[in-house]
């Protein structure tokens, strides 16, 4: 199954790549909702690394593809090693 990385120019960079000109477009970065940050914040506190099942159940109750949970705590991840 083709599974949507939720991105709005996913579809048109699609169609251009296809064509073979695909220009200098880039994706559109995703705009997290306070409600989405507030959550994916707890859950990395609770645990810095998630396993499929909890990946996919966050992705649903979040309304995001399972791929913007797996980059966002890669992020926040690589954020408190900084921080550290």
């Amino acid at each position: 199954a083709d599974e949507s990385s939720g991105y709005e120019s996913e579809s048109a960079e699609r169609s251009a790549s296809a064509s073979g000109t695909r220009g200098l477009q880039r994706r559109a970065r995703t705009a997290f909702t306070s409600e989405q940050v507030c959550r994916l914040e707890k859950t990395f506190q609770r645990q810095k690394y998630l396993g499929a099942t909890e990946r996919r159940k966050l992705a649903a109750a979040l309304h995001l593809s399972e791929i913007q949970i797996k980059t966002w705590f890669q992020n926040r991840r690589m954020k408190l090693k900084r921080q550290i």
